[in-house]
């Protein structure tokens, strides 16, 4: 899983350990109300008690004399009270139990409306809170940040020979590929129709080139197994490394420029 999911996770599991220990400081509470009820129960019993107590050659006796409303009222009590702690217990589970299911059901929710269904990948929905993460990481670590931004290039003409079908098949390939040739520290978004986004961490544009050579290497192995008869998909691929007070538009636009610019000597 990338390291930024370990850092969702991480803030998920956080927040989910604050309100289970707020369920644990009531079931606590709740079992204070036990003993202090049990210990003024014991006093109550001991005041009845040692009126009564007296020695009798040498040997301790006990009378005591209680009437039979007084006896059943103490057990009814006794019952009645053993029975709420009871369904309190059985309540905070099932508050434990729901606010297990309801929290970790929200956040699979909010996971899924940043994925894009077609790739697979994270969608642009995504991209701010992504960016995000992995900057504040970088400035926080003191690490390097690259951002690859990939162009699947004639696209339209995939669309057009082969029809709209085709074109979403090799869209999942091509994500799926890229996912493939990054580390688990690392992210594809779909940034637009046929354009992919990849963040580098702890990777500088040096670094990057490895990654590039990957995809490139990857890519001519899936045209040899003959995807598309006679015809083959390249991608142009723009680096931009991130600075330190850079904003995300700023490093996305010279990713931007290096692809156009790598289209371009393609040409």
């Amino acid at each position: 899983m990338p390291e930024v999911n370990d850092r969702v996770t991480e803030t998920l599991v956080s927040n989910l350990s604050k309100q289970l220990a707020q369920i644990e400081k009531r079931d606590w509470e709740l079992w204070l109300v036990v003993v202090v009820t049990g210990a003024i129960v014991a006093l109550g019993m001991l005041a009845l008690l040692v009126p009564t107590t007296f020695l009798r050659g040498g040997e301790l006796h006990l009378e005591i004399d209680v009437s039979k409303e007084l006896f059943f009222a103490l057990i009814a009590m006794l019952v009645i009270f053993n029975l709420y702690v009871m369904s309190r217990k059985f309540d905070l589970r099932r508050t434990r139990q729901q606010l297990v299911g309801v929290t970790m059901q929200n956040e699979l929710t909010r996971l899924q409306s940043f994925i894009d269904p077609l790739t697979e990948v994270y969608n642009r929905r995504s991209l701010d809170e992504m960016a995000g993460k992995y900057i504040s990481r970088a400035r926080r670590t003191k690490t390097p940040l690259t951002f690859l931004l990939a162009d699947l290039d004639r696209f339209k003409q995939i669309n057009t020979k082969f029809g709209h079908l085709t074109g979403d098949l090799v869209l999942a390939e091509i994500a799926a590929l890229l996912r493939s040739c990054v580390r688990g520290s690392d992210s594809v978004v779909r940034y637009g129709g046929d354009e992919f986004l990849i963040f580098l961490a702890d990777a500088n544009s040096a670094d990057s080139d490895t990654v590039v050579r990957r995809i490139e290497a990857s890519l001519q192995a899936w045209n040899r197994s003959g995807q598309l008869p006679e015809f083959d998909v390249t991608v142009s691929i723009g680096i931009a490394e991130w600075k330190d007070g850079a904003t995300l538009d700023e490093t996305l636009d010279a990713a931007d420029e290096d692809m156009y610019k790598g289209k371009a000597k393609a040409r």
